[in-house]
């Protein structure tokens, strides 16, 4: 099993025929996705890398029945193509796209819950399931299938992550990345709730950084209810105090979001921080070791 996105998973790609969805959606296919349908308005009976374009989300849906859509949509345009594969019916849908307006968000959000439409991101690197499906831009050569379940906020640290754990001869479930903007669409605690539920995961790692409580957040359900093991790793220890930098969300205000109250909140919790990202398979193997 895995979360999310499996070997079921149909894609579509709004925004197929622009530089990165052409890209991408090549890089999907390589990765085994069963890419069914791209949108374009205007493009409509053209293809891209084999596959059929059309000019609306909908009749993307009646002719090629996608469970999930991965969106290159330019962010002025990215509401719209939302609500375009919401009202389609589509239940997953993964924004790629940066500098979203956070009004626009908080919108989709509200509009995706509304429907029963789940959001990856936005400005996100996707999710992938080793030998299932990968919907976004996350490199394949990365991964190995296997029983540790990944979710970030950063997306280099995603593929740092994900490529040390391969090294180490510690295969995937399955890796989400979040998206490191103020509102997501999906959450640590979302995801962690996922793969507490997924018997093919017997632990995750959890990569957090600095700005939001979402990984304080994240500790309490894991020290309450999450019951596997957590080893987390948490980028910004070196930021210098008051500074602002990194992602839109990495904003620290009144002593929550530091690097050291997300370390001390997960430790707490009963996870393993790693001080250095290759530190992460070490803690890793102590705890599946645990585990048996």
């Amino acid at each position: 099993m895995s979360i999310l996105v499996d070997g079921k998973t149909r894609v579509l790609v709004q925004g197929i025929t622009g530089h990165q969805g052409t890209n991408h959606t090549r890089g999907m296919k390589a990765f085994g996705s069963n890419v069914v349908a791209g949108v374009t308005p205007g493009k409509g009976g053209t293809q891209v890398e084999g596959v059929p374009v059309f000019d609306t989300v909908r009749e993307a849906v009646q002719a090629t029945h996608p469970t999930a859509t991965c969106i290159f949509v330019p962010a002025p345009y990215t509401r719209d193509a939302f609500y375009e594969a919401v009202d389609a019916g589509l239940p997953l849908a993964v924004i790629i796209t940066e500098h979203v307006p956070f009004h626009d968000m908080l919108k989709m959000l509200y509009y995706g819950k509304l429907h029963g439409t789940r959001i990856i991101g936005p400005n996100c690197p996707g999710l992938a399931t080793p030998g299932g499906a990968k919907v976004g831009i996350i490199p394949n050569v990365v991964f190995k299938p296997g029983r540790v379940g990944v979710v970030s906020r950063s997306g280099t640290l995603t593929y740092e992550m994900v490529a040390g754990l391969t090294a180490a001869g510690f295969g995937q479930s399955t890796c989400v990345g979040l998206g490191g903007d103020p509102v997501n669409g999906t959450t640590f605690i979302d995801t962690l709730k996922l793969f507490h539920e997924d018997p093919a995961t017997d632990m995750v790692v959890m990569v957090g950084e600095i700005g939001g409580v979402a990984e304080e957040e994240a500790a309490e359900y894991i020290g309450s209810s999450f019951g596997k093991p957590v080893v987390s790793y948490i980028a910004g220890r070196s930021a210098p105090p008051g500074k602002r930098m990194g992602h839109a969300g990495a904003i620290i205000d009144r002593g929550r979001g530091t690097a050291e109250s997300k370390v001390k909140a997960l430790e707490k919790a009963g996870a393993k921080v790693a001080k250095f990202p290759y530190d992460v398979p070490r803690l890793v193997e102590s705890s599946l070791k645990e585990l048996r």
